[in-house]
């Protein structure tokens, strides 16, 4: 019998979610900078959302993809995706225009919204087009039914309609016979804003389109120019590499990186000022159809706003407060033995990734050190971490690295990262077929002559990647251990990436695809029994994405018994709160400086209280199609720093929104006098414990 749950759709709720990004960039309390990064970072996350999603929907309809989606639940779903996003495109510049241009000129700051530029910087603007741009641009004739030009992805093209001038003059009459043009904005060659000569005091800055547009007469000498818009396109970008070989699995990844670029359309993006009659002539010279357009306003490619000059510095922007030190470890010339005694738990970005570099560079030094083995999905270019691990193998340790080939946009500098390791005598071991390895795990494997020659060995597990330049913006914890019987099982782990077993047994480690699930359906019921017997229920999980249908209707079956249920989930969330059957959920969403990407699980356990961390949402893909690791936290104080932090973000009512029924991000308010903006105030907690 089916039940009469309800679930948001996936890609509506991560819609919703990219909202809340954009919400950031309308609160006049953030300084201008900060709320213009947001603005970036909303445009960025909405080219990857249709690279990927809107182009696997696209795939289900044309029947290139596989999925457990028909072709007419896929057009439905992306006609509503058309819907909202063309609704938060008019809030989006709307917020632009509105609010951001009108403080940047508050602070002196000038971003012109015209390619006329004001008299006194006519010459400059004409200058810098003739030197720095004109070299570089491949203006290209549009003929409807001609060869077609190739447009590529993530670029920023200009259209330009236009009449000869000769015939135009010599026919006062003359009925205009449009010419079309495309040209490609090189941004390889210049950048997309042009810091202008400062003027009376105020400071201008130029969109490189509009530097363009102000010389158009220069490019097409022999027309006058009648229009000029911006198009950009999107392609599909995901790659599908379920039915590869293990031995072809390299090579398929490195041919299927290239046809990226060349991936069908999925989304067409053009100004809403163009007319209908040029824009339906695109439409037909390129092959653009109705499903394809998605209106966007005068400039496209907004994510490039991250790099628009700050003429006045960091008044302007959001203090990021700096990593603090950790006293117990900088107070010992070895973590080793600092964790040989106890548990060390690290936060970044509040606490310093120096620590995890420091842990793996004594690795490599110590003669004790026999072996390392650690898994890789992003890691930074130019990596610490691998210089590490290339320096271990150079001073005779035994290197073993897992390194998941798929990790999306991160395929090609996994690759030369890999081939620089294996000429550094690395083991490498590549993608398994058909799953991904998303745990963040490493174990060195050591001995200890102190303790009569018996193994002492150490673990890190983590919630993020191994990443230094991540680790400065995305919120993460990390462990540190020298448990044994945690050891065994993260050997159990690295046993089953190396083929050398099947079928493991983990005694602390929950891992996807072996016991995760089952464990996690077990401590939910555990509570549903607790408060059957008259006691407390209590879960509190935070994570990334929450989409499993199995998981979200045993967190309704534990609301419809009673139990206390708290989600704290940053994206996608599949389950609907305010209902009957989830009137005691509530989810909550936390976005702020730091890329809010711990996660944690938290079930009271009748006062026991279990804890655990973990690489996995509850997302379908991670718990079934994915090696996904969480580690229980063992140690009392640990636990309980980690307890109230979760509290604190419970209790933000300054960055924190709850989604209701609706999708909508409820700013969270209370009649607490104390403001608590969760963030600044796990700093704070952490700072005061150190």
């Amino acid at each position: 019998m089916e039940n009469s749950y309800k679930y948001f759709k996936r890609d509506i709720s991560w819609l919703s979610f990219n909202y809340r990004v954009l919400l950031e960039a309308e609160d006049d309390t953030l300084p201008i900078y900060e709320r213009i990064k947001f603005l970036s970072i909303y445009s960025s996350n909405l080219e990857e959302f249709y690279e990927i999603r809107v182009a696997e929907h696209r795939g289900v309809i044309m029947k290139k993809n596989y999925t457990e989606e028909s072709g007419a639940e896929a057009e439905e779903t992306l006609a509503a995706i058309t819907k909202e996003v063309n609704r938060q495109q008019r809030e989006y510049y709307r917020i632009f225009y509105d609010k951001i241009l009108p403080e940047l000129n508050r602070q002196n700051i000038y971003l012109y919204q015209d390619s006329t530029p004001e008299p006194f910087h006519e010459e400059f603007v004409h200058n810098f087009f003739n030197e720095e741009v004109f070299p570089f641009l491949s203006p290209v004739m549009i003929q409807a039914g001609d060869i077609r030009t190739f447009i590529r992805d993530r670029r920023l093209y200009l259209v330009i309609r236009m009449v000869k001038k000769s015939k135009r003059l010599s026919n006062p009459d003359y009925v205009p016979e449009y010419h079309y043009a495309l040209m490609k904005i090189p941004y390889a060659k210049v950048p997309r804003f042009i810091e202008l000569p400062a003027y009376d005091g105020k400071f201008f800055i130029m969109f490189i389109d509009d530097i363009i547009k102000a010389n158009l007469s220069n490019i097409f000498p022999g027309y006058v120019i009648d229009s000029c818009y911006s198009i950009k396109i999107s392609r599909d970008a995901d790659i599908y590499l379920e039915d590869e070989k293990n031995e072809n699995i390299v090579e398929s990844i490195r041919k299927k990186v290239k046809k990226r670029k060349i991936g069908a359309l999925s989304r067409f993006m053009y100004d809403r000022a163009m007319p209908d009659d040029f824009l339906a002539f695109i439409c037909e010279a390129f092959g653009i159809t109705p499903d394809d357009l998605v209106v966007g306003g005068r400039y496209l490619n907004l994510q490039d706003l991250v790099k628009l000059p700050n003429p006045k510095g960091k008044e302007l922007e959001q203090q990021i407060p700096v990593p603090m030190r950790v006293s117990f470890l900088d107070e010992m010339e070895s973590v080793f033995k600092v964790v040989k005694k106890r548990d060390v738990l690290l936060h970044f970005p509040y606490q310093s990734f120096d620590y995890l570099i420091r842990f793996l560079m004594e690795a490599a030094f110590d003669p004790k050190v026999e072996e390392i083995k650690i898994t890789q999905y992003r890691v930074a270019e130019n990596s610490a971490v691998i210089n590490t691990l290339v320096s271990a193998a150079q001073n005779g340790k035994k290197v073993t690295v897992f390194v998941e080939l798929k990790a999306r946009f991160d395929e090609e500098n996994n690759m030369s990262t890999a081939e620089r390791m294996e000429q550094a005598g690395i083991r490498i071991i590549y993608s398994i077929p058909g799953l991904k390895v998303h745990a963040k795990v490493a174990v060195i494997l050591r001995k200890d002559n102190e303790d009569g020659g018996k193994r002492k060995d150490f673990a890190y597990l983590s919630t993020g990647n191994f990443n230094e330049k991540t680790a400065k913006i995305y919120s993460d914890m990390a462990l540190l251990t020298s448990k044994s019987e945690m050891i065994e099982d993260i050997k159990n782990v690295f046993a089953i990436l190396e083929g050398n077993i099947s079928e493991p047994v983990f005694r602390h480690l929950l891992v996807a695809r072996f016991n995760m699930v089952p464990e996690l359906t077990r401590m939910i019921r555990q509570e549903i029994e607790h408060v059957k017997q008259g006691r407390k229920g209590r879960i509190i999980l935070k994570m990334n994405g929450l989409h499993d249908q199995n998981m979200i209707n045993e967190l309704y079956k534990a609301s419809e018994n009673g139990v206390e249920i708290d989600l704290i989930v940053r994206g996608i969330c599949c389950l609907v709160p305010g209902q009957p059957y989830s009137k005691n959920i509530r989810v909550t969403r936390i976005v702020d400086m730091f890329l809010e990407h711990s996660r944690v699980w938290y079930f009271y356990n009748d006062g026991e209280e279990n804890l655990f961390l973990t690489s996995a949402d509850w997302m379908r893909r991670n718990l079934n199609r994915r090696i996904e690791t969480a580690f229980p936290i063992l140690v009392p104080e640990i636990k309980q720093e980690i307890i109230d932090i979760l509290k604190i973000q419970l209790s933000d009512n300054v960055k924190a929104c709850e989604i209701d029924e609706n999708l909508h991000n409820n700013c969270k308010r209370d009649n607490n006098p104390v403001k608590v903006r969760a963030q600044l105030a796990i700093y704070e907690y952490l700072k005061k414990k150190s």
